[in-house]
């Protein structure tokens, strides 16, 4: 999976998200997070636009050390060429993130010379 720098030092990939096997699928530029140990964080209008249902909740950490609940919600993304069910978290941000729970077992590289993002 390829990426890019952009010109704020973000490391960016696009997944390809989708409510179900039969819905339509969305590509959605992602900002590779890893300081967030689960696997996706959507911005609640994007996750209202999907129509992605609810799951539940959890309870967070914030960076700040603040805690908090954040709404769960299901979708499927298109992984490596394999379609995996997620629970994506739900928050009132602007960026779609990527967390380190997908990269678990890949390796990423990002050369901030060359602007490359390369998760393999």
């Amino acid at each position: 999976m390829n990426g890019h720098v952009d010109k704020y030092g973000r490391a960016l990939v696009t997944v390809s998200i989708r409510l179900s096997k039969v819905a339509t699928t969305h590509d959605v530029e992602v900002w590779i997070d890893t300081g967030f140990n689960g696997d996706l964080v959507l911005p609640q209008n994007l996750i209202d636009d999907l129509e992605l249902p609810p799951s539940g909740t959890l309870k967070a950490v914030l960076a700040d050390g603040s805690e908090v609940a954040l709404q769960r919600f299901v979708c499927l993304i298109d992984w490596f060429g394999n379609e995996r069910e997620l629970e994506v978290v739900a928050n009132n941000g602007e960026y779609p993130l990527l967390g380190v729970g997908l990269l678990a077992g890949y390796h990423l590289h990002i050369n901030y010379r060359s602007g490359a993002v390369t998760i393999e």
